[in-house]
């Protein structure tokens, strides 16, 4: 059975691969296996403009734009230390990082609580301690039991609980607009100090731009350790909220992905559309 997310990711990377023809709305339906009618109400749903308006918004293109133009933004956001606190939304994200005892001892004495939730982006696994949320990953259906086995290895001597109560009020702050500015997302953030470093840089990349690998790493002022950035980038332990999604290669390719690059492709799609359009 096709979710909507799948719907709309299968849509999205088809408007990817085949905009130089401009696709129709009969086209892209067809591909998904809907009749227009219910792909373009699916689809209005989901992102908040039509198919035809979303083809606008190729990432291809526009990333390769907003690589540039964005400068100033990024220049102010760092500038100005976005990342505390940073925002996400409405939302306001305070970090604090796991003490050297806690690091070394791969989390001993912390439980964290886990759920699964489903979300635009199909579902994904929180899990949480009493200090925040210390992991956010997507997940295709056969990798929820491997993303718990995988969660409870990088914290390999914390106390892992299936709790989805202890996780929907933060899969709703994540997912969906706080009314309220005053709403805080703590994270609770296990890495190196040069993890946390880069991670923290993620934190100040502002909804609507994007930066390069090579452009993070001189913002850190580690220019010559793009590569080491990269890594850093990937071992992001909490999807969307810091945004990793938005470090492309310097050409303006997507780059890879650790929740598969289909899945950053649709979440930049919505973005920057709805940021253009905001």
């Amino acid at each position: 059975m096709h979710t909507d997310y799948q719907r709309v990711r299968d849509a999205i990377v088809y408007i990817d691969e085949n905009s130089s023809s401009q696709p129709t709305l009969h086209d892209v339906a067809e591909h998904v296996g809907l009749s227009p009618y219910h792909f373009q109400r699916l689809f209005r749903r989901w992102a908040g403009v039509s198919p035809k308006r979303f083809l606008q918004h190729v990432t291809a293109a526009r990333a390769k734009r907003l690589l540039r133009d964005s400068t100033p933004v990024l220049d102010t956001a760092f500038a100005v230390g976005l990342s505390s606190p940073g925002r996400l939304h409405d939302l306001i994200v305070t970090t604090e990082a796991t003490t050297p005892g806690e690091y070394k001892s791969q989390g001993e004495g912390i439980t964290i609580r886990y759920g699964i939730h489903e979300t635009l982006y199909g579902s994904c696994l929180i899990g949480a301690t009493e200090r925040g949320i210390c992991a956010l990953r997507f997940l295709d259906e056969a990798e929820r039991r491997d993303a718990v086995d995988e969660l409870q290895a990088e914290w390999s001597q914390a106390r892992l609980v299936p709790d989805q109560d202890a996780t929907t009020a933060f899969a709703h702050q994540i997912f969906e607009k706080a009314e309220s500015s005053s709403d805080t997302l703590p994270l609770l953030l296990k890495g190196s100090n040069f993890q946390l470093k880069v991670w923290e840089g993620l934190l100040r990349i502002p909804e609507g731009c994007l930066i390069s690998y090579g452009d993070l790493a001189k913002r850190l002022s580690v220019p010559s350790a793009t590569r080491a950035v990269a890594n850093a980038v990937g071992a992001n332990p909490i999807a969307f909220v810091i945004p990793c999604h938005r470090v492309l290669r310097s050409t303006g390719a997507l780059g890879g992905y650790r929740w598969g690059v289909d899945r950053k492709l649709v979440i930049l799609e919505r973005e920057l559309a709805n940021g253009e359009i905001l």
